[in-house]
Order: structure tokens, then C-alpha cells, then sequence
């Protein structure tokens, strides 16, 4: 099964410079002027769609937020170290995203990031056991 979990965005092309920025592959035969596609995993995509084209697709005009609407979901991820966590997370605030909170729990490390237009993702990094029972 694919994930696609679309979005809608102010400005594609800032949108694009901006998961650009973390590192994640654009998926340019899914993309246009209207739409980014990028790859965040194998099978699993971000489609950051204008909010002309969102709201054309499926009557979701009363269903578009903005930067200053608190997200309604938070995108997890587990991530394969805590480095790689801090990494991405630096990444999204060098590319202008607004870097929340750390969270270091005994079974887990997570940092939060929302992206210019608002959407909160939050990588986390399970740490490994270290029980002997």
C-alpha cells in the first residue's frame, strides 16, 4: 500500500525549496506548478498541492487551515538514530521552519518542526532496550 498525505501550501515553489531543504527527493513525474510530490520513505509520499488545486479536488474549501491555524495531525516517523533526528530537525529550521520542542523520554528521543505552511511533524528515534528481565 502507498501513503500519500497531501497538503495545502501558500507557495508550491516555497514549499518545494523548503522539504527541498530536508533532504527528501522530489518525485518531479508527480509534480507541476501545482504540486510537489516528495518521497519520504519507500511507497510513502507529502504532496504539497496550491490551495487553488486543493480546494478543487474533492469540495475541501471550508477544510483549508494556514500557517496560523494549529495543525489538526502530527506526522511521526521513526528515524534509524537520535542524530538523524537532531539532523532533519536542523535541516527544517536552516530551510525556515519553526522548531518546537525535545523530548527525551527512557524509550524514546523525538524533536518537533513545523514547516512554513504549518504542518507539525514530530521524528522521533526509539532508543534500543536495555532491560535484562
Amino acid at each position: 500500500m502507498s501513503l500519500f498525505i497531501t497538503c495545502p501550501v501558500d507557495s508550491v515553489e516555497r514549499a518545494t525549496a523548503f522539504y527541498t531543504a530536508l533532504g527528501w527527493p522530489l518525485n518531479a513525474a508527480m509534480s507541476d506548478h501545482n504540486v510537489s510530490c516528495f518521497a519520504i520513505a519507500p511507497d510513502q509520499y507529502v504532496m504539497l498541492g496550491s490551495r487553488a488545486m486543493y480546494a478543487s479536488v474533492g469540495a475541501t474549501e471550508g477544510l483549508i487551515g494556514g500557517p496560523d491555524t494549529p495543525s489538526k495531525v502530527t506526522v511521526s516517523f521513526d528515524l534509524a538514530s537520535r542524530e538523524a533526528v537532531d539532523e532533519l530537525t536542523e535541516r527544517a529550521g536552516k530551510g525556515g521552519g519553526r522548531i518546537g520542542d525535545t523530548d527525551d523520554y527512557p524509550f524514546m528521543y523525538q524533536r518537533q518542526f513545523d514547516d512554513p505552511d504549518g504542518y507539525h511533524y514530530s521524528p522521533f528515534w526509539m532508543k534500543p532496550d536495555d532491560s535484562t528481565a
